[in-house]
Protein backbone atom coordinates (compact mmCIF):
# COMPACT_ATOMS: atom_id res chain seq x y z
CA UNK A 1 0.00 0.00 0.00
CA UNK A 2 1.12 3.31 -0.61
CA UNK A 3 1.62 6.29 1.24
CA UNK A 4 -0.40 9.13 1.07
CA UNK A 5 1.09 12.30 0.43
CA UNK A 6 0.68 15.57 2.27
CA UNK A 7 -1.17 17.33 -0.67
CA UNK A 8 -3.41 15.01 -1.02
CA UNK A 9 -4.82 14.75 2.15
CA UNK A 10 -4.94 19.07 2.23
CA UNK A 11 -6.90 18.85 -0.72
CA UNK A 12 -9.38 16.06 0.27
CA UNK A 13 -9.51 18.41 3.80
CA UNK A 14 -10.58 21.83 1.45
CA UNK A 15 -13.16 19.37 -0.67
CA UNK A 16 -14.58 18.62 2.47
CA UNK A 17 -15.01 22.09 3.93
CA UNK A 18 -16.45 23.00 1.03
CA UNK A 19 -19.14 20.10 1.06
CA UNK A 20 -20.14 21.63 4.47
CA UNK A 21 -23.04 24.24 4.50
CA UNK A 22 -22.25 27.92 5.29
CA UNK A 23 -24.65 29.23 8.24
CA UNK A 24 -25.82 32.74 7.09
CA UNK A 25 -24.26 35.64 9.36
CA UNK A 26 -27.51 36.88 10.93
CA UNK A 27 -27.37 40.29 12.20
CA UNK A 28 -27.87 41.42 16.36
CA UNK A 29 -30.82 42.78 16.94
CA UNK A 30 -30.77 46.37 17.63
CA UNK A 31 -30.61 47.01 21.09
CA UNK A 32 -34.13 48.29 22.63
CA UNK A 33 -34.34 52.40 22.65
CA UNK A 34 -33.98 53.84 26.50
CA UNK A 35 -36.65 54.22 28.47
CA UNK A 36 -36.41 58.12 29.26
CA UNK A 37 -38.28 57.75 32.13
CA UNK A 38 -35.71 55.28 33.53
CA UNK A 39 -32.54 57.30 32.14
CA UNK A 40 -34.20 59.99 34.61
CA UNK A 41 -34.85 57.84 37.55
CA UNK A 42 -34.11 58.75 41.03
CA UNK A 43 -33.09 55.81 42.06
CA UNK A 44 -29.16 56.32 42.23
CA UNK A 45 -27.22 53.51 44.37
CA UNK A 46 -25.44 55.43 46.74
CA UNK A 47 -21.90 55.09 46.62
CA UNK A 48 -19.40 53.15 48.74
CA UNK A 49 -17.67 54.30 51.75
CA UNK A 50 -14.42 54.18 49.86
CA UNK A 51 -15.81 56.67 47.08
CA UNK A 52 -17.81 58.80 49.52
CA UNK A 53 -17.06 58.34 52.93
CA UNK A 54 -19.67 60.56 54.37
CA UNK A 55 -22.27 60.03 51.84
CA UNK A 56 -26.45 60.89 52.52
CA UNK A 57 -25.25 62.87 55.51
CA UNK A 58 -27.78 65.71 55.85
CA UNK A 59 -27.91 68.92 58.37
CA UNK A 60 -29.91 68.65 61.29
CA UNK A 61 -32.19 71.26 62.73
CA UNK A 62 -29.64 73.03 65.02
CA UNK A 63 -26.56 72.37 62.43
CA UNK A 64 -24.70 74.81 60.07
CA UNK A 65 -22.50 74.14 57.96
CA UNK A 66 -18.80 75.25 58.71
CA UNK A 67 -16.96 77.86 56.36
CA UNK A 68 -14.63 76.64 54.00
CA UNK A 69 -11.96 79.35 52.66
CA UNK A 70 -9.07 77.25 51.56
CA UNK A 71 -9.29 78.70 47.69
CA UNK A 72 -10.74 75.75 46.10
CA UNK A 73 -14.14 76.01 44.33
CA UNK A 74 -16.73 73.66 44.94
CA UNK A 75 -16.48 73.01 41.14
CA UNK A 76 -12.63 72.46 40.92
CA UNK A 77 -13.18 69.49 43.61
CA UNK A 78 -16.47 67.62 41.39
CA UNK A 79 -13.77 68.05 38.47
CA UNK A 80 -11.20 65.81 40.94
CA UNK A 81 -13.99 63.61 41.14
CA UNK A 82 -13.97 64.43 44.85
CA UNK A 83 -17.14 65.67 47.13
CA UNK A 84 -16.48 69.46 47.64
CA UNK A 85 -14.93 70.06 50.72
CA UNK A 86 -17.91 73.12 51.45
CA UNK A 87 -20.31 70.11 51.67
CA UNK A 88 -18.96 67.45 54.01
CA UNK A 89 -20.72 67.26 57.39
CA UNK A 90 -18.77 65.81 59.64
CA UNK A 91 -19.91 65.21 63.63
CA UNK A 92 -18.53 64.35 66.97
CA UNK A 93 -14.99 62.51 66.81
CA UNK A 94 -14.46 62.81 63.27
CA UNK A 95 -12.75 64.89 61.16
CA UNK A 96 -11.17 65.42 57.44
CA UNK A 97 -7.80 66.49 56.34
CA UNK A 98 -6.80 68.07 52.59
CA UNK A 99 -3.85 68.47 51.13
CA UNK A 100 -3.03 69.90 47.45
CA UNK A 101 0.41 69.35 46.12
CA UNK A 102 0.84 72.53 43.46
CA UNK A 103 4.34 72.17 42.12
CA UNK A 104 5.52 75.59 40.46
CA UNK A 105 6.91 73.90 37.39
CA UNK A 106 4.85 71.48 35.25
CA UNK A 107 1.28 71.41 35.45
CA UNK A 108 0.87 67.36 37.38
CA UNK A 109 -1.22 68.14 40.69
CA UNK A 110 -2.24 65.75 43.42
CA UNK A 111 -4.79 66.35 46.25
CA UNK A 112 -5.08 63.41 49.05
CA UNK A 113 -7.92 63.52 51.55
CA UNK A 114 -8.15 61.60 54.66
CA UNK A 115 -11.41 61.12 56.45
CA UNK A 116 -11.96 59.69 59.71
CA UNK A 117 -15.23 59.12 60.90
CA UNK A 118 -16.72 58.53 64.86
CA UNK A 119 -17.86 54.27 63.77
CA UNK A 120 -14.35 53.56 64.02
CA UNK A 121 -13.18 53.66 60.11
CA UNK A 122 -11.23 55.48 58.10
CA UNK A 123 -10.76 56.31 54.16
CA UNK A 124 -8.02 57.63 51.83
CA UNK A 125 -9.08 59.46 48.66
CA UNK A 126 -6.60 61.09 46.36
CA UNK A 127 -6.30 62.25 43.04
CA UNK A 128 -3.08 62.93 40.29
CA UNK A 129 -3.61 64.80 36.85
CA UNK A 130 -2.77 66.99 34.55
CA UNK A 131 -4.33 70.47 35.52
CA UNK A 132 -3.93 72.11 32.29
CA UNK A 133 -5.27 72.43 28.69
CA UNK A 134 -8.86 71.20 29.04
CA UNK A 135 -11.82 71.20 31.01
CA UNK A 136 -11.09 68.46 32.56
CA UNK A 137 -8.28 66.79 34.46
CA UNK A 138 -5.79 65.02 31.96
CA UNK A 139 -4.85 61.36 33.18
CA UNK A 140 -6.39 61.44 35.98
CA UNK A 141 -5.60 58.62 38.71
CA UNK A 142 -7.76 57.96 41.60
CA UNK A 143 -7.62 55.75 44.62
CA UNK A 144 -10.27 55.52 46.96
CA UNK A 145 -9.48 52.91 49.83
CA UNK A 146 -10.30 52.21 53.25
CA UNK A 147 -7.28 52.93 55.77
CA UNK A 148 -5.87 49.97 58.37
CA UNK A 149 -6.87 50.62 62.03
CA UNK A 150 -3.23 51.32 63.20
CA UNK A 151 -3.05 54.78 60.50
CA UNK A 152 -6.27 56.21 62.79
CA UNK A 153 -4.84 57.23 66.02
CA UNK A 154 -2.00 59.01 63.76
CA UNK A 155 -4.30 60.60 61.76
CA UNK A 156 -6.90 61.60 65.04
CA UNK A 157 -3.50 63.54 66.76
CA UNK A 158 -2.84 65.58 63.51
CA UNK A 159 -6.23 67.85 64.65
CA UNK A 160 -3.94 68.70 67.47
CA UNK A 161 -0.98 69.38 65.83
CA UNK A 162 0.69 72.52 66.55
CA UNK A 163 1.10 73.55 62.70
CA UNK A 164 -2.79 74.56 63.08
CA UNK A 165 -1.77 77.69 65.32
CA UNK A 166 0.61 79.33 62.45
CA UNK A 167 -0.88 82.11 60.80
CA UNK A 168 -2.04 81.06 57.23
CA UNK A 169 0.56 82.07 55.03
CA UNK A 170 3.93 83.12 56.47
CA UNK A 171 7.42 84.48 55.40
CA UNK A 172 10.88 82.59 56.74
CA UNK A 173 12.72 85.28 59.14
CA UNK A 174 16.38 83.86 59.22
CA UNK A 175 17.07 86.45 62.32
CA UNK A 176 18.49 89.01 60.08
CA UNK A 177 15.22 90.41 58.77
CA UNK A 178 12.21 88.59 56.94
CA UNK A 179 12.04 88.70 52.57
CA UNK A 180 8.69 87.26 51.41
CA UNK A 181 10.42 84.45 48.92
CA UNK A 182 8.98 83.54 45.42
CA UNK A 183 8.35 79.70 44.71
CA UNK A 184 10.38 78.95 41.21
CA UNK A 185 11.08 75.41 41.62
CA UNK A 186 9.59 72.56 44.10
CA UNK A 187 6.37 71.87 45.57
CA UNK A 188 3.72 74.29 47.41
CA UNK A 189 1.71 73.05 49.72
CA UNK A 190 -2.47 73.66 50.81
CA UNK A 191 -3.97 72.08 53.80
CA UNK A 192 -6.89 71.80 55.36
CA UNK A 193 -8.44 70.96 58.89
CA UNK A 194 -11.37 70.24 58.80
CA UNK A 195 -13.45 68.90 62.76
CA UNK A 196 -16.82 69.66 63.91
CA UNK A 197 -17.95 73.44 64.05
CA UNK A 198 -14.53 74.94 62.76
CA UNK A 199 -12.08 74.53 60.00
CA UNK A 200 -8.40 75.51 59.76
CA UNK A 201 -6.37 76.06 56.47
CA UNK A 202 -2.55 76.61 56.06
CA UNK A 203 -0.26 77.35 52.94
CA UNK A 204 3.26 76.89 52.33
CA UNK A 205 5.41 77.64 50.00
CA UNK A 206 8.42 75.72 48.47
CA UNK A 207 10.85 76.56 50.88
CA UNK A 208 11.88 73.82 52.86
CA UNK A 209 11.55 75.37 56.40
CA UNK A 210 7.99 76.31 55.50
CA UNK A 211 7.01 73.10 54.58
CA UNK A 212 8.74 71.79 57.93
CA UNK A 213 6.41 73.14 60.00
CA UNK A 214 3.71 70.97 58.61
CA UNK A 215 5.86 68.37 58.09
CA UNK A 216 3.55 66.14 60.35
CA UNK A 217 0.40 66.53 58.41
CA UNK A 218 1.85 66.01 55.12
CA UNK A 219 3.68 63.10 56.36
CA UNK A 220 0.09 61.50 57.62
CA UNK A 221 -1.65 62.46 55.02
CA UNK A 222 0.32 62.08 52.03
CA UNK A 223 2.11 58.76 53.21
CA UNK A 224 -1.90 57.58 53.65
CA UNK A 225 -1.67 57.24 49.59
CA UNK A 226 1.65 56.03 49.01
CA UNK A 227 2.31 53.13 47.54
CA UNK A 228 -1.12 52.35 46.72
CA UNK A 229 -0.66 53.50 42.66
CA UNK A 230 2.61 53.73 40.70
CA UNK A 231 1.53 56.45 38.90
CA UNK A 232 0.38 58.28 41.61
CA UNK A 233 3.20 57.80 43.54
CA UNK A 234 5.21 58.91 40.31
CA UNK A 235 4.03 62.30 40.72
CA UNK A 236 5.14 62.28 44.53
CA UNK A 237 7.80 59.66 44.38
CA UNK A 238 9.45 60.95 48.09
CA UNK A 239 5.73 59.69 49.36
CA UNK A 240 5.03 60.43 52.92
CA UNK A 241 9.01 61.49 53.56
CA UNK A 242 9.24 65.10 54.79
CA UNK A 243 12.57 64.69 56.90
CA UNK A 244 14.33 67.08 54.94
CA UNK A 245 11.72 70.06 54.98
CA UNK A 246 11.05 68.86 58.59
CA UNK A 247 15.08 69.19 59.85
CA UNK A 248 15.10 73.08 57.65
CA UNK A 249 12.30 74.07 60.37
CA UNK A 250 14.26 72.33 63.07
CA UNK A 251 17.24 74.45 61.71
CA UNK A 252 15.59 77.38 61.34
CA UNK A 253 14.61 77.84 64.92
CA UNK A 254 17.77 76.79 66.60
CA UNK A 255 19.15 79.63 64.36
CA UNK A 256 16.77 81.61 66.15
CA UNK A 257 14.97 82.06 63.09
CA UNK A 258 10.78 82.17 63.00
CA UNK A 259 8.27 82.04 60.42
CA UNK A 260 6.24 85.42 60.22
CA UNK A 261 2.84 86.22 58.84
CA UNK A 262 3.04 86.70 55.57
CA UNK A 263 1.45 89.95 53.97
CA UNK A 264 -1.50 87.79 52.39
CA UNK A 265 -2.14 85.92 55.05
CA UNK A 266 -5.35 86.51 56.31
CA UNK A 267 -7.64 85.16 59.26
CA UNK A 268 -9.10 81.54 59.66
CA UNK A 269 -12.55 81.12 58.70
CA UNK A 270 -15.07 82.13 61.66
CA UNK A 271 -16.63 78.86 63.79
CA UNK A 272 -20.04 78.46 64.13
CA UNK A 273 -21.80 76.31 67.30
CA UNK A 274 -21.54 72.60 67.24
CA UNK A 275 -24.71 71.66 67.93
CA UNK A 276 -25.94 67.92 69.84
CA UNK A 277 -24.65 65.11 67.50
CA UNK A 278 -27.42 63.87 65.08
CA UNK A 279 -28.40 60.63 65.09
CA UNK A 280 -27.47 58.81 61.53
CA UNK A 281 -29.71 57.03 59.37
CA UNK A 282 -29.98 53.66 59.43
CA UNK A 283 -29.62 52.14 55.82
CA UNK A 284 -32.23 49.46 54.97
CA UNK A 285 -31.14 46.09 54.78
CA UNK A 286 -30.87 44.58 51.26
CA UNK A 287 -34.18 42.74 50.32
CA UNK A 288 -33.61 38.75 50.20
CA UNK A 289 -34.22 36.98 47.13
CA UNK A 290 -35.58 33.68 48.11
CA UNK A 291 -33.65 30.75 46.96
CA UNK A 292 -36.04 28.67 44.18
CA UNK A 293 -36.48 25.15 45.34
Amino acid sequence: MGVIGPAVIAGALALAAQAQPVAPVVPAAPAPPLDPAVWWSNEIPRPSSEIDPLAGRRLGRKEQPVPIDNGVDPLLYRLWGLQPLQTQLVRGGELVLEAWARPARGVRQAVVRVTVRRDGRAFVQARAGLGCCTPEIGRRVDINAELADDRIAVLKAMAGDPAWGQPRSVIVDYGAGAVEGVCVDGVSWDVTLLVPGQARHLRRACDDAEVGSIAGVLSAVVGAAAGRDPLFDAVLPRGGDFSRQAAAYADLKAQGGKLKAGTSSRPQPPAVPVADDEPEPVEPPAPVTPEPR
